[in-house]
């Protein structure tokens, strides 16, 4: 299909109605800053809450350090 031919059909269809399309040149790249490997002791009941989210514990108790240091330096 071409590019015109897949537009046409995304157009027609019911699904995409409300679907906006997306500017990306806003868009950025973005390099996450490099991991440092530690020990760290955690009390159980929080490493298993991370757990049971699934995979990526370790990124989400990541985000929540990350989350917590934006806001003491924003107060």
């Amino acid at each position: 299909m071409t590019d015109a031919e897949i537009e046409a059909a995304v157009r027609s269809d019911p699904d995409w109605a409300e679907v906006e399309p997306i500017d990306w040149c806003k868009a950025e790249v973005v390099t996450p800053p490099k991991k440092q490997a530690i020990s760290i002791r955690l009390d159980q009941d929080l490493i298993d809450y991370f757990k049971a989210q699934g995979p990526g514990y370790q990124r989400r108790i990541n985000a929540v350090l990350r989350s917590y240091v934006k806001q003491r330096k924003a107060g």
